[in-house]
């Protein structure tokens, strides 16, 4: 089965339009000198720059450690090294004593950065060219949510090298209908070349209820007060390096830090909040000035920058209600908060290292792997499935939250307005191939191999780059082949150039961007780039030119005045596209969440669960979106059995299927309201065959009925069903993990039930049809 993609027009599903990466599958050629990427024999010789930092005595260099820490949805402008009123004093600490690079680009979205970040290669080159919640199916090789195998990871090939390897927080980089306790397992990170790993697979989670997995099997949240993901995380990295450093001490780590910060929701103690009472009651519009005005004086941007104007759709502070501004603030304070907190946990491990003698040697590179986000729309979030399906929320639903706001029932995203202060002095946001998308701060740190503390680099540099210049500084060749695999070039182009030369000229001279439709080609200079207007052919999308060499903001577009030079790099851009099968272009995004590929693990018509399974991802569960289906549960029950026999989802969203004071009930919560069907009658002792029905009336809205042996107990009109993705959380047999579904057992646990359950079985129909915009 492969699901046709249609756009319903429903008015719920209005909301703001988030993009993404496409490509085809295509090989990969050395690069020549004009695009910036050194052949592997060129970069080699680029290493006797590096060698030059190292002891003289004769002997080998120390063990070099390597540590890439990652942050999600941060803007360019978060930090305080790159202007933030926000407290970030450990990675300004990092800042102080490494670089800061204000040149740095990644793409404008998570899982095709991260692919490029661990392979030093282009992402659409190998095969990411999508989030890996997506799977276009075999139309599209380039979307299929999963890194190709002749693209080794830098895992990989420093596991050839003699590292110990660790992967800790977002993973991000397997397809989620793969996210499965039973796999399979080699797109997960130690099918990917680490020896451990411990976080989550999709592409996001609650801080205080993840859906943790450890290497390869899932784990319950820590029995632990107050228990947060990002800590949760820095303890396990130190547990890592100090097993490493302890029992095996001549032998270098390669660390991967990628916390669920800052990516929505956004969650962090109430303490961290307040500690950012009345910083924002000024509003966006002064507080970007301000911004704008600390990055110019600590050099981070050129003296000459301007300011690029207001994005479309973000309303003057001034014009706002007192509602709205009061909402907003709360909001803003959570994020500063959760940032403040992630810089605490990064600090933790840098004195880790540095209490144990190994912060000299380590290599840190710290990024974020896009811009700040617009998801939250006009009035930001406080239920992010919500978000995820284009509905938009309420004012009074938002303000009703704020003093929740942070925790677990409310876990928040930001209105645009404030990710455009994310992004100064930028435009646009994540998504977007604009630089508020695609340029983000870069902090290198290495004590034994940077001797220009406090450094600002200015050269052009990509994301793709920075494992091409972990290999050029440890003096690795990349193999021909890993695990039998012939293995591509790399892309990235080594920057080690740039540790001791501050005014060496960019060897990088081209790169291409591409996120759903949506075009960048940035050449010595110069960058050209058009935002594709959705449905519209693509021939019709107007391009702009900016001199981004002089005009560091993309303020003035010299397409008119220039226009034989914007067909320079339009073919130029054409020419890179067919080079790394970014072809055929898609404007699709949130809609492929419910599509579902022939060859998908979801593709069966029938699905059959048992008692005492693992918990299931949302992304591996049965495709019920938009469909008819049925859900049989034969169960033995006796009189007062109470409990949970299905449940997919919290109490942002999902549906349970519960017993409770000898009623049958099952409940769909589809985040603004919630439907029931209970039984007319207290259930009889004995052998039952409980099953509910839906039949779809129309797009996304149907009739629920219940069943206990054949006959009909209960019914519910269901005026409407979310269109993407049913929940953020997944689904369990026999009880209801993490956050409860329903109200009315949330007070009782997992509220597992008594009874006995023999089976879950599912049975979906053909008549889907899901949505397309």
């Amino acid at each position: 089965m492969n699901q046709k993609l249609k756009w319903n027009d429903s008015k719920i599903f209005k909301g703001i339009t988030i993009c993404t990466i496409l490509t085809m599958l295509a090989g990969c050629s050395y690069r020549s000198e004009a695009s910036g990427t050194r052949t592997l024999e060129e970069s080699i010789k680029s290493k006797n720059s590096i060698r030059e930092n190292q002891p003289e005595s004769g002997e080998p260099p120390s063990k070099t450690n390597i540590a890439y820490i990652v942050l999600d949805d941060s803007g360019f402008a978060d930090l305080g090294s790159y202007g933030s009123e926000i407290k970030t004093p450990h990675l300004d600490k990092l800042a102080e004593n490494g670089l800061r690079y204000n040149n740095f680009h990644v793409t404008p979205l998570c899982s095709p950065t991260r692919a490029s970040l661990l392979t030093g290669r282009n992402h659409h080159t190998v095969g990411m060219g999508s989030v890996a919640n997506f799977d276009y199916g075999p139309e599209f090789p380039n979307k299929r949510g999963s890194i190709i195998p002749a693209a080794a990871t830098v895992a990989e090939v420093l596991s050839e090298s003699g590292y110990n390897t660790y992967a800790l927080g977002k993973w991000h980089l397997a397809p989620t209908s793969q996210v499965t306790p039973a796999g399979p397992y080699h797109n997960w990170p130690l099918g990917k070349g680490f020896n451990r790993f411990y976080g989550f697979l999709e592409d996001s989670a609650d801080q205080y209820r993840p859906e943790l997995t450890e290497d390869n099997h899932p784990i319950p949240v820590p029995d632990k007060d107050n228990y947060h993901f990002s800590e949760g995380i820095v303890d396990k990295s130190i547990q890592y390096a100090l097993d490493n450093i302890t029992t095996s001490p001549d032998t270098p780590f390669f660390m991967y830090m990628a916390f669920g910060a800052q990516h929505q929701p956004h969650q962090v103690p109430e303490k961290y909040i307040d500690m950012y009472d009345g910083v924002y009651d000024e509003g966006w519009d002064v507080i970007r000035e301000q911004r704008f005005e600390k990055q110019k004086e600590l050099g981070i941007i050129p003296e000459s920058t301007e300011l690029a104007p207001t994005n479309p759709g973000v309303e003057k502070w001034d014009n706002l209600s007192d509602d709205h501004k009061k909402a907003f603030i709360r909001m803003k304070q959570t994020y500063a908060g959760f940032l403040t907190h992630t810089d605490e946990q990064i600090g933790r491990f840098i004195d880790f290292l540095e209490e144990k003698g190994e912060l000299d040697n380590t290599i840190i590179v710290f990024l974020s792997d896009n811009g700040a986000s617009a998801i939250g729309g006009e009035l930001g979030s406080v239920n992010q499935a919500l978000a995820y399906n284009f509905i938009p929320e309420k004012i009074e639903d938002i303000v009703e939250n704020i003093e929740v706001m942070g925790g677990e029932r409310a876990g928040t995203d930001y209105p645009a307005g404030w990710g455009q202060v994310s992004n100064t002095p930028f435009k646009f946001y994540k998504n977007s191939t604009y630089a508020g998308g695609t340029h983000t701060p870069m902090i290198v740190h290495w004590p034994e191999g940077i001797k220009d503390k406090g450094g600002i680099r200015t050269q052009y540099v990509n994301v793709s780059d920075v494992t091409a210049t972990i290999y050029d500084a440890l003096g690795i060749d990349v193999p021909k082949k890993v695990k039998g695999i012939e293995q591509l070039p790399l892309d990235g182009t080594s920057f080690t150039y740039t540790f001791d030369d501050g005014g060496a000229k960019s060897v990088k001279k081209t790169q291409y961007f591409e996120v759903s439709g949506h075009r960048a080609i940035y050449h010595d200079g110069w960058r050209a780039v058009t935002m594709h207007k959705k449905g519209e052919p693509f021939e019709k999308d107007v391009w702009e030119l900016y001199h981004v060499e002089k005009d560091f903001s993309e303020v003035h577009d010299l397409a008119k005045k220039e226009p034989k030079k914007l067909l320079e790099m339009k073919d130029l851009w054409q020419k890179e596209a067919e080079k790394n099968g970014v072809l055929p272009l898609s404007d699709l995004f949130l809609e492929a969440f419910a599509n579902v590929a022939d060859d998908s693990p979801r593709a069966r018509r029938t699905f059959t669960y048992y008692p005492g399974m693992s918990h299931l991802s949302e992304s591996a569960s049965p495709a019920i979106i938009n469909r008819s289906y049925k859900i049989d549960v034969p169960i033995t029950y006796k009189n007062g059995d109470e409990g949970v026999l299905i449940a997919l989802g919290n109490h942002k969203s999902g549906y349970t299927l519960y017993i409770k004071d000898n009623r049958l009930v099952y409940e769909y919560n589809v985040g603004f309201a919630r439907y029931k069907a209970i039984s007319e009658k207290d259930l009889t002792e004995g052998e039952l065959d409980i099953r509910f029905e839906f039949d779809k009336t129309g797009d996304y809205a149907g009739i629920g009925s219940l069943f206990v042996n054949d006959k009909k107990v209960g019914e519910v009109e269901m005026e409407a069903t979310l269109p993407y993705k049913t929940s953020f959380e997944g689904m369990d047999i026999g009880k209801d993990l993490l956050y409860p579904v329903s109200t009315d057992y949330e007070d009782q646990g997992e509220f597992a039930f008594t009874g006995t359950i023999e089976k879950v079985v599912f049975e979906l129909e053909d008549n889907v049809e899901v949505a397309e915009k």
